[in-house]
């Protein structure tokens, strides 16, 4: 978005009219993390692994509960009468709170209707494993006794240590426990850097002495708690924490625990989805946040945290609670990519997990009661593409394979397909039954066909089991290889097949046959087509048909100028809003003409946005695809339409759009 070749037409020549509302922070404000820096090299493990595979149990798992909780709950989101951004633990930061203000809360931190078996019993019976709890968040308050600080829950009215209240009720119930803790600290003098609001200056600091905190902190979750699961960090991306540190604080905890679990954030590689020949990722398991990737993260253990609203800690006002149905298809869609869900609940102030989080939960735990063998200890799905869901499988001996087949979208007639699939079908049954009759099983070309009930036994998933002979032979549809499905004129439209099997295609829609004409490369169409694509070999089936509709568009007439000027308009804010499309209701600070897209107005590191306008040159009538990187919020909009909503206080993510 930066190129200057895309900015000032020349004289007479027309041009659509491009408007950008851009705001942009250099410091992101995401709930448990904030944007990834990426290093060269992540934190290398400091110790051999154990003889015992320390993952197999959280393989094993599938499913955890995140707690956000901490004295950011006692204010539930809101500063002195008033709401303040748009996430409730960091609360601090977006409101900068002065550290002598908001250390003030430690004397009303008295949540006297905590209750850790409660919590723990609440996390059971939604059937998740784990339990990971904020041990210390970015406001640097502790949750535990800390024998290095008295900023914690054991000098506050609350008198009491929630870790070691949390850690027997979880082995009361037969729950893994782990600890989540920030490596930055708002509140140690010692931490660098500081922001203006923190009251301490850079000069007094010395981070070395703010390690050698963390480390003590550290030693004293992995040394007073008995045996811990999950260390679970977070905070990383400050330049002042090095790949090197990480290498020493690993050595730690792998002497004091050896069969602890570390995520990556411990370094400086955030997300698994890394390119082959990108940097590796520390620890034992990547943390894609409030996301799922979208084939999953082959070859790395990976695990999706994501809240049950839009806030991590508690916020009164936050409403936006997802649905069963959403965060159920959550839970299977991870799960048959391989991952892990950590769901989050924020408990208030006074140390309840809210009425909103508790149902969802029980509803996720009673779906999970009766087809939790689909999701527990089982492997990704051997399918790249299935029309109706999911799927999960198990290895059940050399000669068998069990498949979990999630139905979303139940089959109306009759008979749910398994396409693209070779192997022999030894039996099939629903897994939510008491006696579990058998379903007819039949081959019908590249598929095996399941005959089941008129009607799904859960509206939001139905597991079929289908066992099947040997390792599954699974020969996916050809998938589509196009930017966009709309077009002007013509489209060149690519496709991806698999080995050397033929491609056939209908442009109509219908199922393509043996009949049907070979996809010609390049594939150009003019019109609007709803395209299916289909394996063979020679004219037998050997795959499932994947569908995908082109539409032709006529272009929007461009504006002619008659003296244009090269640059483009920008206006400079400062202060803190809500959301992107707040923007303008911002004093303006400065404002005037750029080269480019750049940043060079601001003055500040954080809580400022710019807005950009002008004009764009459009060399030929086409569809355009544009792409927008932003940490905390961006949109996109020309002749008046919005091209691109990236919205929300997020990680540095990319969002595209078309027009």
């Amino acid at each position: 978005m930066s190129s200057r070749r895309n900015l000032g037409p020349a004289p007479r020549r027309p041009a659509a009219l491009l408007t950008l509302g851009l705001s942009l922070s250099l410091c992101g404000l995401i709930g448990c993390g904030s944007p990834p820096t990426r290093a060269a090299t992540a934190a290398p493990s400091a110790e051999p692994a154990p003889s015992v595979d320390r993952m197999a149990w959280w393989r094993e798992a599938r499913f955890g509960m995140f707690i956000h909780w901490g004295l950011y709950s006692v204010l539930g989101g809101e500063y002195r009468g008033e709401p303040v951004g748009g996430v409730a633990e960091w609360i601090q930061h977006i409101g900068r709170i002065p550290n002598h203000e908001y250390s003030k809360l430690q004397a009303r931190f008295n949540p006297v209707d905590f209750d850790a078996d409660e919590w723990v019993t609440i996390a059971k019976r939604a059937g998740m494993k784990y339990i990971v709890i904020t041990t210390k968040h970015h406001d640097g308050f502790a949750l535990f006794d800390s024998k290095v600080t008295d900023y914690d829950a054991a000098d506050s009215p609350f008198g009491r240590d929630v870790m070691a209240e949390l850690a027997a009720a979880c082995r009361r119930h037969d729950i893994r426990v782990g600890w989540y803790h920030s490596i930055l600290d708002w509140h140690h003098p010692d931490h660098l850097p500081r922001q203006d609001w923190h009251e301490m200056p850079d000069e007094s600091a010395v981070y070395r002495r703010y390690v050698e905190y963390l480390r003590s902190q550290v030693s004293e979750l992995l040394t007073n708690y008995g045996p811990v699961d999950i260390l679970w960090f977070d905070g990383e991306w400050e330049t002042t924490w090095t790949n090197a540190y990480a290498a020493e604080l690993e050595q730690l905890v792998r002497s004091l625990q050896p069969n602890i679990v570390v995520n990556n954030r411990i370094g400086k590689v955030r997300y698994p989805e890394v390119d082959a020949t990108g940097p590796a990722v520390g620890g034992d398991f990547g943390t894609p946040e409030q996301h799922i990737p979208a084939t999953g993260t082959p070859g790395v253990d990976w695990e999706t945290c994501m809240t049950l609203n839009d806030a991590w800690g508690y916020k009164a006002a936050d409403d936006n609670w997802k649905s069963d149905e959403t965060l159920l298809r959550n839970l299977i869609d991870v799960a048959s990519k391989g991952g892990n869900f950590l769901l989050n609940v924020g408990p208030t102030g006074t140390g309840v997990i809210p009425a909103e989080s508790r149902e969802r939960l029980a509803r996720m735990g009673e779906w999970l009661s009766r087809n939790g063998e689909a999701i527990y200890g089982t492997d990704a799905s051997p399918f790249g593409y299935l029309p109706w869901g999911r799927a999960t499988q198990r290895r059940l001996d050399d000669h068998t394979t069990r498949l979990y087949l999630h139905v979303f979208e139940w089959p109306t007639d009759g008979w749910l397909s398994v396409p693209g699939l070779a192997n022999h079908g030894v039996a099939a049954t629903l897994i939510d039954t008491a006696r579990r009759p058998p379903l007819a099983v039949v081959r019908h070309e590249d598929s095996l066909r399941i005959r089941v009930p008129p009607h799904p036994v859960d509206p939001v998933a139905t597991v079929v089991v289908l066992d099947i002979a040997s390792t599954p032979k699974v020969v996916d549809p050809p998938r589509f290889e196009v930017p966009l499905d709309r077009f002007v004129e013509t489209s060149s439209v690519g496709f991806v097949r698999s080995g050397s099997f033929d491609v056939r295609y209908t442009t109509d829609g219908t199922t393509p046959t043996g009949d049907s004409p070979i996809a010609p490369i390049p594939w150009i169409i003019d019109d609007t087509s709803n395209l299916a694509i289909r394996h063979f070999r020679g004219d037998q089936p050997v795959s499932g048909v994947r569908r995908q509709t082109f539409t032709r568009v006529e272009p929007r007439p461009a504006v002619e100028l008659a003296q244009p000027e090269f640059g483009i308009r920008y206006r400079y804010v400062e202060g803190t809003c809500n959301s992107v499309h707040d923007l303008g209701t911002l004093p303006t600070v400065t404002k005037g003409v750029l080269p480019g897209l750049d940043l060079t107005p601001r003055r500040l590191e954080e809580h400022y946005g710019l807005e950009y306008s002008g004009f764009l040159k459009i060399p030929r009538d086409a569809m355009y695809l544009f792409r927008v990187r932003s940490d905390d919020g961006s949109l996109l909009t020309i002749d008046g339409e919005l091209v691109v909503d990236h919205d929300g206080i997020h990680a540095a993510t990319e969002k595209s759009g078309s027009i």
